[in-house]
Parts: structure tokens; C-alpha cells; sequence
């Protein structure tokens, strides 16, 4: 059986495959970069009219990024996702404390969720920084909160969690946010994979040599 063997040409075919779907969306070429990944990585051609883009998060990304910003995520699956050698080689690490005996205590006496806690511990750190979330509409929404009441501004917010209790209302939250540029899908789509491809695509857009 013949089949395409090599990573990069299978990438490629993809994108090729990806393109038609997004020609009438009026995209500019690093906006094309970021929607061919989301829908890359979810497989799923129905992504191209339900993504939202901040008019400068790319731009807020990549500047970030370049000057070696941490990554925050609400779960492993986040980080896992992230290429973390690609982002060390510009001076940043990923950060996920949700499994961490600390927070699971710090969660269940303050009736919180675990990804709730999380996010309240990086506090200021968050500051100038990418947050990830891809699984957990509580650690969004909490994201926000620290955005607007306590005066938290990370570079990017690439909020795209998943499922049918939250994800669309807190994904709307964030369209509507008036302090910090962000990457977003309407309704009820989304996870971990999608917002990994969102830090690898901006990544890639800076430098696509793959370490």
C-alpha cells in the first residue's frame, strides 16, 4: 500500500487539503497559519467559521514569546501538547500545578475547582505571560476574573476549553474582554489539542525550523 511516510509532507498535504476552507474567510497569512493548525489538530473543517482571532493577539503572542514568556496551562494535556523544547529555545517554560497535592488541598477548602486554584496561585507570574486553557471553562473564567478585579494582564489568553457545561459561555466571556488580546472558538468545540496548536502555530510563525 502506497501512503505518504514523511511528517512534513504529511503536514503539507494537509494544509493543502485545509486551504479551500478558508479562502472567503478574508484571512491574512499568519491568521491562515493559526486556523490551519486549530483545524489540523482537530480534524475538523468546521472549526474555519467559528474561530476568533483578537485583531493583535498574534502580534501579542509572538512579541511574548520572542522576549521568552512562560506559558500557563489549566491542565497536562495543555502542556503536554506545547512544544516545549521549540519554546525554551526562546527562553520560556510551561507551567502546570493542577495535579499538585498543594492545589487539590488549596481546591477542596476553598470549594473551588482544582484548575480554579491553579490559575489563582501563579497570581502576578501570569503577568506579561501566555495563558493555555483548553479543558476547563472554571479556570477561564477565573482567568478573567483576575484580569478585571485584580488587574492581571497576560499577553494572550488562548482560551478554547471544551464541552457542553461553561466552555461556550466562558469562551464568549473572553471575546467580550476589553484588557487582553485572545484566541477563541465559538460554542461547545474545542481542548487541549486545539489550544496546544494554538501556541505551536504562533511559534511556528516566528520560526518553523522544528527542535
Amino acid at each position: 500500500m502506497e501512503f505518504i511516510k514523511k511528517p512534513m509532507e504529511i503536514e503539507n498535504k494537509s494544509m493543502e487539503i485545509i486551504a479551500p476552507y478558508l479562502k472567503d474567510l478574508n484571512l491574512k497569512d499568519e491568521e491562515i497559519k493559526v486556523y490551519s493548525r486549530i483545524i489540523h489538530a482537530a480534524g475538523d473543517v468546521e472549526y474555519a467559521p467559528i474561530i476568533r482571532l483578537h485583531p493583535q493577539a498574534i502580534a501579542a503572542g509572538k512579541e511574548a514569546i520572542k522576549n521568552g514568556c512562560n506559558i500557563f496551562t489549566d491542565v497536562e494535556m495543555v502542556r503536554t501538547g506545547i512544544n516545549k523544547r521549540k519554546l525554551a529555545s526562546f527562553g520560556g517554560e510551561v507551567f502546570c500545578r493542577v495535579a499538585e497535592p498543594e492545589i487539590i488541598d488549596k481546591a477542596k477548602k476553598e470549594g473551588i475547582t482544582r484548575s480554579m486554584a491553579a490559575m489563582r496561585s501563579f497570581g502576578e507570574k501570569i503577568n506579561g505571560s501566555i495563558v493555555a486553557i483548553g479543558n476547563a471553562p472554571t479556570a477561564l473564567y477565573e482567568v478573567l476574573r483576575m484580569v478585571e478585579q485584580d488587574g492581571i494582564r497576560p499577553a494572550l489568553i488562548v482560551g478554547i476549553p471544551v464541552g457542553f457545561v461553561g466552555a461556550a459561555d466562558s469562551k464568549a466571556a473572553l471575546a467580550k474582554n476589553n484588557f487582553v488580546p485572545y484566541v477563541t472558538v465559538e460554542g461547545t468545540k474545542g481542548g487541549s489539542p486545539i489550544a496546544a496548536a494554538v501556541i505551536n502555530a504562533i511559534m511556528y510563525i516566528i520560526d518553523n525550523n522544528r527542535v
